[in-house]
């Protein structure tokens, strides 16, 4: 219902009320809650009495500063430095690249998300380890300790360290609101019919129990039929399919191989743990829980069928489904969104949250041709700074967020929809900049997030009414929260992104067809065949040579033990 009632007041003076009556509360937060950032650089190196320009390239789809930024003006305020731009979006990077190269002359910093390496091997970027020894940058001294795999190594030039990547470099806990890996995911409809039971200590039996006793309850969805549990079987995603085993049996997400605690790899798909899961399936096909559907899907048609919000649950990556889960947030289907959980068998424990993997090959370098590397270095280590580092994800303290009596930081909502907004993010952030600098990941040393969006009371704060309702039923604040704690990744991590010799991507791309053949008719056929046809799938994969694959895989994950 919709009031009419002013108390007495104008329309234009309520609002220059309500605006006066912001202003005093902003004024009253910035008195509150002071910038007392520390932003100088102790060494010298960097002062306003000896001005700096550094040239900086930049691959980034954000955009650039506007003219009056204050963090620009802060960077000249307190550390002397201006930045000379040069922002090139990723498309456009492949003829940049090109065109530098040949030139022979590079800005001070070059900010490279090239997978290719190619400034690093055309010679372009210089090698650090000598300068990170004298113990001048203990910023980034700390950033790569410990983490030797950051370092070069391929034949083109010296090995060792030319660039600090620029995201997944974790301090502390990892912090996140939204999570984006595997799960077995639930919409939060079926949750909150079953009355918000305990998700902890999941099972497959109970996990489709609770799709089973939903789905009894409500045939269908919005006129459509309700569907219990969706394949993701796809050309090119096919792994949704295929790497649940693993994870059931307490393995991390390391593609097509499980590593034991020895750091030997071996394939699951011939194993038990994978039987027993398509042993399941098949079960839950023949009592009319898995779609018919699923293995006749595009990738774009299985997207499209969750966004009508018919699906009860599948098993997939969230970064997977985002353009579905967007769809139904913007339809006011909240209900219909899904929660992640991690069901496991017997005596294993959950390992389906990992930490997200280093960018090893994309971040800053110092350039071949700068005139003032040793600036250039000590700019990069003060902007790893914890206070630089709030400046650049946060903002100003009192202005851009708050700090509370207990220290933590916190906006209202106004601030919240400021560091949306794009005109305002030109005049108040370095995006462009940000995106390629190292970044200190995970938590201060206050205990604060690195960012807004991974704090969980911001987070929090954000959501819908309904997914704030549903959250407080388990007494928690981000979805990441439903997840296991994600330990330190193992050294050689993950065995999925090893680089494959030609004969052992064959084999790989063997043991994927045979899985993309194979399963379909496994999980869709009668009981009764079950056992003949699992056989018949296994036969078909001892008859590709497992050997090729798995030791190129071993030999990956000795390498990178011994390089780390």
């Amino acid at each position: 219902m919709k009031s009419h009632f002013r108390l007495g007041v104008p329309r234009r003076a309520g609002r220059r009320l309500a605006a006066a009556a912001t202003a005093t509360a902003l004024i009253a937060l910035a008195a509150c809650s002071p910038d007392t950032a520390d932003r100088a650089d102790k060494s010298g190196t960097l002062t306003p009495s000896d001005p700096t320009e550094l040239s900086v390239w930049i691959t980034s789809a954000e955009q650039a500063p506007a003219p009056d930024n204050k963090i620009t003006k802060l960077l000249k305020e307190k550390l002397g430095v201006t930045l000379k731009y040069e922002i090139v979006t990723p498309d456009n990077v492949d003829q940049k690249i090109g065109v530098m190269l040949a030139g022979g002359e590079y800005p001070d910093l070059i900010g490279t998300t090239d997978l290719k390496l190619r400034l690093l091997e055309g010679g372009a970027l210089l090698r650090l380890d000598d300068m990170l020894a004298t113990g001048d940058y203990p910023n980034l001294a700390e950033y790569v300790k410990g983490y030797k795999k950051m370092s070069y190594s391929g034949d083109e030039v010296d090995k060792g360290l030319y660039i600090f990547p620029n995201y997944n470099r974790f301090y502390g806990d990892i912090t996140g609101g939204t999570y984006y890996g595997p799960a077995f995911w639930i919409q939060k409809r079926v949750i909150a019919d079953a009355g918000y039971p305990d998700l902890s200590n999941m099972t497959l039996d109970r996990y489709f129990q609770l799709i089973s006793d939903y789905k009894a309850k409500h045939p269908q969805t919005d006129g459509a039929p309700t569907v219990g549990f969706e394949v993701l079987a796809s050309t090119g995603r096919e792994w949704g399919m295929t790497n649940p085993p693993a994870l059931l049996a307490g393995s991390p997400n390391n593609g097509g191989v499980i590593v034991d605690s020895a750091n030997n790899a071996t394939i699951f798909a011939d194993k038990d743990i994978a039987k027993n899961f398509y042993k399941v399936l098949n079960q839950q096909y023949n009592a009319g829980l898995v779609d018919p559907e699923s293995f006749t899907l595009t990738y774009d048609q299985y997207t499209a069928k969750l966004a009508t919000g018919a699906v009860l649950g599948m098993h997939d990556q969230g970064w997977d489904f985002g353009t579905a889960t967007q769809s139904l947030q913007s339809a006011g289907k909240d209900e219909y969104t899904y929660v992640p959980l991690m069901p496991v068998y017997p005596g294993a424990k959950p390992y389906y949250a990992d930490r997200p993997v280093m960018n090893t090959n994309q971040g800053f370098g110092v350039s071949v041709s700068s005139k003032q590397p040793k600036k250039a270095l000590k700019f990069l280590d003060i902007m790893l700074s914890e206070d630089w580092q709030k400046t650049l994800s946060w903002g100003v303290a009192g202005e851009d967020y708050q700090v509370g009596a207990d220290g933590v930081f916190s906006r209202t909502d106004q601030q919240r929809k400021n560091y949306k907004d794009l005109t305002w993010r030109a005049s108040n952030r370095l995006l462009a900049l940000l995106d390629v600098l190292p970044k200190r990941n995970g938590k201060f040393s206050d205990g604060n997030a690195y960012s807004p969006d991974d704090q969980p009371a911001e987070f929090f704060a954000t959501l819908s009414d309904y997914d704030k309702k549903f959250m407080e039923k388990y007494g928690k604040k981000t979805w990441v929260e439903f997840m296991n704690p994600q330990p330190e990744n193992p050294k050689y991590y993950p065995a999925w992104n090893i680089t494959l010799t030609d004969k052992a991507n064959q084999v790989n791309q063997q043991l994927t067809d045979a899985s993309v053949q194979n399963l379909p008719k496994i999980i869709a056929g009668k009981p009764a065949d079950f056992e003949a046809k699992w056989q018949a799938y296994v036969d078909a994969l001892h008859k590709i040579d497992i050997k090729v694959y798995e030791d190129v895989i071993n030999a990956g994950i000795k390498q990178r033990l011994a390089d780390w």
